[in-house]
């Protein structure tokens, strides 16, 4: 499954695409900084509450290509222009976190 085929499949809002056809396998749920740091696989989709510019820096050290923000979250501008410099995709789910998690599971992806 690629990005872009991920957002599709979930009827995400995109505030940037990132690299569409970069390819997602893995998923991390968290909202702690520090345990996406330590447990998140490379190149896995991320499902978070938080908004604030230091989750892009996260996902960049992960090699994270996409960020789902859950529950209806919208990302600050500093964020968003920050995905935007480092080509991070970021969209937005109306879902829960755990309602998100289980439609990418129901995708074939695995934590």
């Amino acid at each position: 499954m690629t990005v872009s085929s991920l957002i599709e499949a979930l009827g995400l809002t995109v505030h940037h695409e990132g690299n569409g056809d970069c390819p997602v396998s893995r998923g991390v749920v968290g909202d702690l900084l520090s345990f996406v740091m330590g447990g998140a696989p490379e190149g896995a989709v991320w499902v978070t509450l938080q908004t604030h510019v230091n989750i892009a820096a996260v996902a960049v050290l992960k090699d994270i290509p996409l960020i789902i923000l859950a529950s209806g979250r919208t990302p600050d501008a500093e964020l968003l222009e920050r995905c935007r410099q480092e080509n991070i995709g970021l969209a937005a789910a109306s879902a829960s976190p755990f309602d998100v998690c289980g439609a990418l599971h129901d995708l074939g992806l695995k934590g």
